[in-house]
């Protein structure tokens, strides 16, 4: 088994479960806090996908776009931490 079927046989069904494990919990989550870091973990995974996608098929502008995405997901979690922070001292 060479490590391009190990990617494609074995991590992408693994991220595939995790996909839907995460966004059963973002319907789920209780809170705003919950569904935020469950976008979050969404997109990361996602950006597993991209990375496996791209050394699979050995296309390395995937890579470009992944590290674009991890980029608004950082800058989207500082936003909220800085919602939170802002909601808490109004409160």
């Amino acid at each position: 088994m060479s490590v391009y079927d190990y990617l494609y046989y074995i991590i992408l069904p693994v991220l595939s479960i995790s996909i839907l494990i995460i966004f059963i919990r973002f319907l789920m989550g209780p809170r705003l806090s919950d569904r935020v870091v469950a976008l979050d973990l969404l997109l990361t995974t996602g950006i597993g996908i991209i990375a496996v996608y791209s050394i699979h098929t050995n296309q390395p502008a995937f890579l470009d776009i992944a590290m674009i995405l991890a980029l608004i997901a950082f800058l989207g979690t500082v936003a909220f931490a800085y919602y939170l922070e802002k909601r808490e001292k109004n409160d």
